[in-house]
Protein backbone atom coordinates (compact mmCIF):
# COMPACT_ATOMS: atom_id res chain seq x y z
CA UNK A 1 0.00 0.00 0.00
CA UNK A 2 0.92 3.73 -0.51
CA UNK A 3 1.01 6.88 1.08
CA UNK A 4 -2.59 7.62 -0.83
CA UNK A 5 -4.12 4.29 -0.22
CA UNK A 6 -3.34 4.95 3.75
CA UNK A 7 -5.71 8.26 3.57
CA UNK A 8 -8.67 6.51 1.89
CA UNK A 9 -9.23 3.99 4.97
CA UNK A 10 -12.47 4.72 6.74
CA UNK A 11 -11.26 5.41 10.32
CA UNK A 12 -15.29 4.64 12.03
CA UNK A 13 -14.80 1.09 10.23
CA UNK A 14 -10.86 -0.69 10.51
CA UNK A 15 -12.40 -4.01 10.10
CA UNK A 16 -12.63 -3.74 6.16
CA UNK A 17 -8.88 -2.20 6.38
CA UNK A 18 -6.80 -4.30 3.68
CA UNK A 19 -4.17 -6.71 6.44
CA UNK A 20 -1.12 -4.59 6.29
CA UNK A 21 -2.37 -1.70 8.25
CA UNK A 22 -4.52 -4.20 10.39
CA UNK A 23 -1.43 -5.35 11.44
CA UNK A 24 0.76 -1.84 11.63
CA UNK A 25 -2.38 -1.05 13.85
CA UNK A 26 -2.32 -3.96 16.07
CA UNK A 27 1.92 -4.00 16.31
CA UNK A 28 1.21 -0.16 17.28
CA UNK A 29 -1.64 -1.03 20.30
CA UNK A 30 0.58 -3.96 21.37
CA UNK A 31 3.80 -1.53 21.11
CA UNK A 32 1.55 1.17 23.50
CA UNK A 33 0.40 -1.96 26.33
CA UNK A 34 4.10 -3.01 26.61
CA UNK A 35 4.98 0.38 27.02
CA UNK A 36 2.53 1.10 30.06
CA UNK A 37 2.99 -1.60 31.55
CA UNK A 38 6.62 -1.04 31.78
CA UNK A 39 6.11 1.99 33.49
CA UNK A 40 2.97 1.20 35.29
CA UNK A 41 3.48 -2.03 37.07
CA UNK A 42 6.58 -4.26 35.77
CA UNK A 43 9.10 -1.16 36.54
CA UNK A 44 8.82 -1.18 40.15
CA UNK A 45 8.73 -5.11 40.15
CA UNK A 46 12.34 -4.79 38.60
CA UNK A 47 13.34 -2.12 40.84
CA UNK A 48 11.85 -4.53 44.18
CA UNK A 49 13.94 -7.78 42.03
CA UNK A 50 16.94 -5.90 42.20
CA UNK A 51 16.69 -4.35 45.84
CA UNK A 52 16.14 -7.93 46.47
CA UNK A 53 19.14 -9.54 44.75
CA UNK A 54 21.24 -6.38 46.73
CA UNK A 55 19.81 -7.87 49.85
CA UNK A 56 20.08 -11.39 49.42
CA UNK A 57 24.49 -10.30 48.42
CA UNK A 58 23.86 -8.55 51.97
CA UNK A 59 22.68 -11.24 53.94
CA UNK A 60 24.89 -13.90 52.28
CA UNK A 61 28.13 -11.59 53.42
CA UNK A 62 26.86 -11.33 56.87
CA UNK A 63 25.79 -15.28 57.34
CA UNK A 64 29.34 -15.42 55.95
CA UNK A 65 30.99 -13.59 58.27
CA UNK A 66 29.34 -14.90 61.18
CA UNK A 67 29.90 -18.41 60.09
CA UNK A 68 33.67 -16.79 60.20
CA UNK A 69 33.12 -16.14 63.50
CA UNK A 70 31.09 -19.21 64.78
CA UNK A 71 33.84 -21.68 63.24
CA UNK A 72 36.58 -19.74 65.31
CA UNK A 73 34.62 -18.99 68.19
CA UNK A 74 36.77 -20.87 70.28
CA UNK A 75 39.53 -19.15 69.26
CA UNK A 76 37.97 -15.96 69.96
CA UNK A 77 37.24 -17.30 73.52
CA UNK A 78 40.64 -17.80 74.10
CA UNK A 79 42.11 -15.02 72.91
CA UNK A 80 39.73 -12.98 74.75
CA UNK A 81 40.83 -14.79 77.96
CA UNK A 82 44.12 -14.67 77.50
CA UNK A 83 43.57 -10.77 77.04
CA UNK A 84 41.64 -10.37 80.16
CA UNK A 85 44.46 -12.22 82.00
CA UNK A 86 46.69 -9.54 80.61
CA UNK A 87 44.52 -6.70 81.40
CA UNK A 88 44.36 -7.99 85.31
CA UNK A 89 47.74 -8.32 85.14
CA UNK A 90 48.24 -4.56 84.46
CA UNK A 91 45.79 -3.87 86.54
CA UNK A 92 48.22 -5.64 89.51
CA UNK A 93 50.70 -3.20 88.52
CA UNK A 94 48.81 -0.26 89.39
CA UNK A 95 48.46 0.41 92.95
CA UNK A 96 45.94 2.16 94.60
CA UNK A 97 45.75 4.89 97.08
CA UNK A 98 46.72 3.42 100.08
CA UNK A 99 49.63 1.84 98.19
CA UNK A 100 51.42 5.18 96.86
CA UNK A 101 52.95 5.36 99.67
CA UNK A 102 54.95 2.31 99.73
CA UNK A 103 55.28 2.75 96.49
CA UNK A 104 57.73 6.58 96.68
CA UNK A 105 59.69 4.30 99.42
CA UNK A 106 60.52 1.69 97.11
CA UNK A 107 61.74 4.31 94.56
CA UNK A 108 63.68 6.37 97.21
CA UNK A 109 65.47 3.15 98.40
CA UNK A 110 65.84 2.01 94.48
CA UNK A 111 68.44 5.16 94.75
CA UNK A 112 69.40 4.91 98.09
CA UNK A 113 70.71 1.08 97.44
CA UNK A 114 72.91 1.98 94.44
CA UNK A 115 74.81 4.64 96.32
CA UNK A 116 72.85 7.77 94.84
CA UNK A 117 72.70 11.06 97.07
CA UNK A 118 68.92 12.30 96.36
CA UNK A 119 68.91 16.14 96.26
CA UNK A 120 65.55 16.84 95.19
CA UNK A 121 62.52 14.24 95.44
CA UNK A 122 59.46 16.39 95.40
CA UNK A 123 55.78 14.63 94.52
CA UNK A 124 53.94 16.61 92.66
CA UNK A 125 50.91 18.40 94.93
CA UNK A 126 48.37 17.49 92.24
CA UNK A 127 47.63 13.99 90.49
CA UNK A 128 46.85 13.89 86.92
CA UNK A 129 43.72 11.79 87.08
CA UNK A 130 41.96 9.98 83.41
CA UNK A 131 39.63 7.57 83.24
CA UNK A 132 41.63 4.85 83.53
CA UNK A 133 44.35 5.98 85.72
CA UNK A 134 45.94 8.43 88.04
CA UNK A 135 49.47 9.82 87.26
CA UNK A 136 51.55 11.63 90.16
CA UNK A 137 54.90 12.90 88.49
CA UNK A 138 57.89 13.31 91.15
CA UNK A 139 60.84 15.72 90.78
CA UNK A 140 64.03 13.97 91.77
CA UNK A 141 67.75 14.91 91.42
CA UNK A 142 70.31 12.35 92.11
CA UNK A 143 73.80 12.82 92.01
CA UNK A 144 76.10 9.42 91.34
CA UNK A 145 78.25 7.89 89.29
CA UNK A 146 77.50 6.99 85.75
CA UNK A 147 76.98 3.26 86.73
CA UNK A 148 75.32 3.93 89.58
CA UNK A 149 72.72 6.05 87.63
CA UNK A 150 71.76 3.68 85.17
CA UNK A 151 71.56 0.81 87.79
CA UNK A 152 69.31 2.92 88.88
CA UNK A 153 66.92 3.28 85.95
CA UNK A 154 66.99 -0.01 85.68
CA UNK A 155 66.14 -0.65 89.04
CA UNK A 156 62.83 1.75 88.26
CA UNK A 157 61.80 -0.25 85.37
CA UNK A 158 62.17 -3.49 87.54
CA UNK A 159 59.91 -2.59 90.09
CA UNK A 160 56.68 -4.81 90.51
CA UNK A 161 54.32 -1.27 89.66
CA UNK A 162 54.26 0.97 86.73
CA UNK A 163 57.32 3.01 86.81
CA UNK A 164 58.54 5.48 84.17
CA UNK A 165 61.70 8.13 83.70
CA UNK A 166 61.11 11.06 81.61
CA UNK A 167 62.55 14.40 81.10
CA UNK A 168 65.96 12.95 81.93
CA UNK A 169 68.80 15.76 82.07
CA UNK A 170 72.38 15.13 83.08
CA UNK A 171 75.22 17.24 83.72
CA UNK A 172 78.73 16.82 85.34
CA UNK A 173 79.16 17.38 88.78
CA UNK A 174 81.67 17.66 90.94
CA UNK A 175 84.80 14.94 91.34
CA UNK A 176 83.89 12.86 88.33
CA UNK A 177 79.99 12.14 89.46
CA UNK A 178 76.87 13.16 87.62
CA UNK A 179 73.96 15.03 88.19
CA UNK A 180 70.47 13.57 86.84
CA UNK A 181 67.65 16.04 86.90
CA UNK A 182 64.09 13.58 85.54
CA UNK A 183 60.71 13.07 86.28
CA UNK A 184 59.63 10.13 87.65
CA UNK A 185 55.95 9.14 87.01
CA UNK A 186 53.69 6.43 89.01
CA UNK A 187 50.59 5.22 88.23
CA UNK A 188 46.86 4.54 90.49
CA UNK A 189 44.34 2.91 89.81
CA UNK A 190 41.54 5.75 90.47
CA UNK A 191 39.26 5.00 93.26
CA UNK A 192 35.03 6.10 93.49
CA UNK A 193 36.48 9.63 94.92
CA UNK A 194 38.72 9.80 91.91
CA UNK A 195 35.96 9.52 89.35
CA UNK A 196 33.82 11.55 91.18
CA UNK A 197 35.77 14.71 90.05
CA UNK A 198 36.24 13.69 86.67
CA UNK A 199 33.87 16.47 84.55
CA UNK A 200 30.79 14.94 83.25
CA UNK A 201 31.25 14.10 79.65
CA UNK A 202 29.53 16.70 77.47
CA UNK A 203 26.39 15.49 75.23
CA UNK A 204 27.29 15.87 71.25
CA UNK A 205 24.86 17.85 69.48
Amino acid sequence: MNLDEFKKLNLKDPGSWPWTPKKMLLGGILLLILVLGFFLDWKSQWDELDRAKHEEVELKNTFLEKKKVAVNLEFYQRQLREIEKSFGALLRQLPNRSEMEALLVDINQAGLGRGLQFDLFKPAQKENVTEFYAELPISIRVTGNYHDIGAFASDLAQLPRIVTLSDINILPGKEGLLTMDAIVRTYRYPDESDRKKQPAPKDKK
